[in-house]
């Protein structure tokens, strides 16, 4: 059979149409020796390969076989099934993969946000499990420093004036700190601290609306409010915790030689034809 011919499988009833090439992706699996009717497992009928099997199921193992990555939906729980099924079509790296399911399951990520409002100033803190979430945050959160007269807290950006890029300051891998609003510099005269999240093009001055854009970026990235309290009463800080369910990269199986040309997989593929 052509690599390029149109295949048609059903699968416990479900029905799926691929390309020969697809099947072949791994020479020695039962997929691929089904092509060559060297497998009695599949029947021919009226043009296309039944096998009483789980449809569901195979529709990961196609995805696997066109992308020869694994990733799974966040709510995905039959590891062992689709692991069994993998074994029973042959497709061994997919199994062992399988079998490595705390790389495969979704991770729980907490991101809290300490916000604290003292007179014309707003602190912010924020802490994440996750340190590429932090890295990321602190690629979008940019904070500008000018001088101004009067203390107009809530003014817009004066396009008119220079400002200074400052640095965010990263006591740790885990947690980043900034700020805005003014403070009293000299005369009349006061620094001003602007925020910008982007893609948002604003540079904000008032830590209220810089809190609002904040959260909005979080919800928009997956995240959501679980609780929101006050850490210190004194020093007027509050702390809004935030989760999300953080779905892994999808795990890629290298294809550098003749899959299934090991003594293992040769040894695995013994004890599944024993189990049948």
């Amino acid at each position: 059979m052509s690599n390029q011919e149109v295949v048609i499988l059903s699968v416990g009833g479900v029905r799926f149409v691929t390309r020969a090439s697809t099947l072949q992706q791994f020479p020695e699996s039962r997929l691929a020796r089904m092509l060559n009717d060297d497998d009695q497992e599949f029947k021919l009928v009226n043009g296309e390969f039944f096998v009483d099997r789980d449809g569901a199921l195979f529709s990961y193992i196609m995805d696997f076989l066109r992308t020869l990555q694994v990733s799974l939906p966040t709510d995905f729980s039959d590891y062992q099934r689709l692991r069994r099924e993998a074994e029973f079509y042959g497709l061994y790296p997919l199994a062992d993969l399988l079998s490595q399911e705390h790389l495969l399951k979704p991770m729980l990520e907490i991101l809290e946000v300490h916000f604290s409002l003292q007179e014309m100033q707003a602190f912010f803190r924020i802490f994440g499990s996750c340190s590429t979430t932090i890295e990321r945050l602190a690629e979008q959160i940019a904070v500008f420093a000018g001088q101004q007269s009067g203390q107009r807290w809530s003014g817009p950006f004066p396009s008119q004036k220079t400002l200074i890029p400052l640095p965010l300051e990263r006591p740790s891998h885990h947690d980043l700190v900034f700020q805005c609003g003014t403070e009293y510099s000299a005369g009349d005269q006061f620094v001003a601290r602007y925020v910008s999240i982007k893609p948002d093009n604003r540079k904000l001055i008032n830590g209220t609306n810089v809190l609002g854009l904040l959260f909005d970026s979080l919800l928009k990235d997956g995240f959501r409010l679980i609780s929101a309290r006050t850490v210190a009463i004194e020093e007027k800080v509050e702390c809004y915790s935030f989760e999300r369910m953080k779905r892994p990269a999808g795990l890629t199986v290298m294809v550098n030689q003749t899959p299934g040309s090991s003594e293992v997989a040769q040894a695995k593929r013994n004890q599944v034809h024993k189990r049948k």
